[in-house]
């Protein structure tokens, strides 16, 4: 098997090299000053990268997904499947895949469900599109960890990002937190509760938290006021703390999400948190 990388950047090498140790002759292209990955055939145009390819991997920064698939289609073989690995909207996923149709190209779009580092060709990933089932297919074989959950291009980016609001929106809260917390002289104490709190946390604890607020948003609400002027007090921009009071605010007014909780009713889980 041949796979021809689009971009050679951290991830796509840790790709290029768990490929290589699998057997795979692995071509690339990246316009980029970036050092090339020991094994890899590296070439200065993307048509020469992607002739012969029987599995073309684009992993691109969101901006660079469509230039990537155009750079060089009418190159790519009628037979090869094209994969874009980018963290890009469903919208832009749904683009790809038409421009790959115009080819009659099979296409993936292959949502990273993990950090790169650390695991490489083995990150947890969601395939959809025409081509979902046979990048499964190719890459389970390798020790890929991948899902297909549809034919539809998008759909596997739309999972990741619904995921991100919460994920990256964690990470944002955890740093506002913690810059908080040094300023007051507390890192050492908030670094600690937090990471007791999250350890034990499960779907009982989530269901709290989101069931439990319209209930006491009135309290919730008067005390990330305090929060957040005790944020301005310590030199904090309380951007996230912010977001959290105007949420607090519009939820008298609004209703919750039905949560699919796992074999309970809504009415069974408590309704307040701690």
């Amino acid at each position: 098997m041949r796979v021809a990388m689009f971009g050679l950047g951290e991830a796509g090498t840790l790709f290029a090299l768990d490929l290589i140790k699998a057997g795979v002759d692995v071509t690339g292209f990246d316009p980029a000053p970036v050092a090339t990955p020991s094994g890899v055939t590296r070439f200065a145009d993307p048509a020469s990268a992607v002739r012969d390819a029987d599995l073309v991997i684009a992993l691109t920064a969101s901006a660079d997904a469509v230039g990537a698939v155009n750079q060089a289609l009418a190159e790519i073989p009628a037979t090869a499947l094209y994969a874009d690995l980018s963290t890009s909207s469903p919208a832009v996923k749904q683009e790809l895949a038409r421009i790959a149709a115009g080819r009659e190209l099979e296409f993936v779009d292959v949502a990273l469900m993990a950090v790169v580092p650390g695991r490489g060709l083995r990150t947890p990933a969601l395939a959809a599109g025409t081509g979902a089932h046979r990048y499964v297919a190719t890459m389970s074989p390798l020790g890929v960890p991948v899902e297909a959950v549809g034919e539809r291009a998008g759909d596997a980016a739309l999972r990741k990002l619904l995921r991100s609001v919460m994920m990256k929106g964690l990470a944002a809260l955890v740093i506002e937190a913690m810059r908080a917390a040094e300023s007051a002289g507390l890192s050492e104490w908030l670094w600690g509760n937090l990471v007791e709190e999250i350890t034990a946390a499960d779907e009982a604890l989530l269901a709290r938290l989101v069931n439990g607020t319209q209930p006491h948003a009135r309290r919730r609400l008067h005390e990330m006021e305090a929060c957040e002027a005790l944020l301005g007090e310590l030199g904090i921009d309380a951007v996230m703390t912010r977001s959290t009071v105007e949420t607090l605010r519009r939820i008298p007014n609004e209703l919750l999400p039905v949560l699919p909780l796992s074999g309970r009713d809504q009415t069974d889980t408590p309704r307040s948190a701690q």
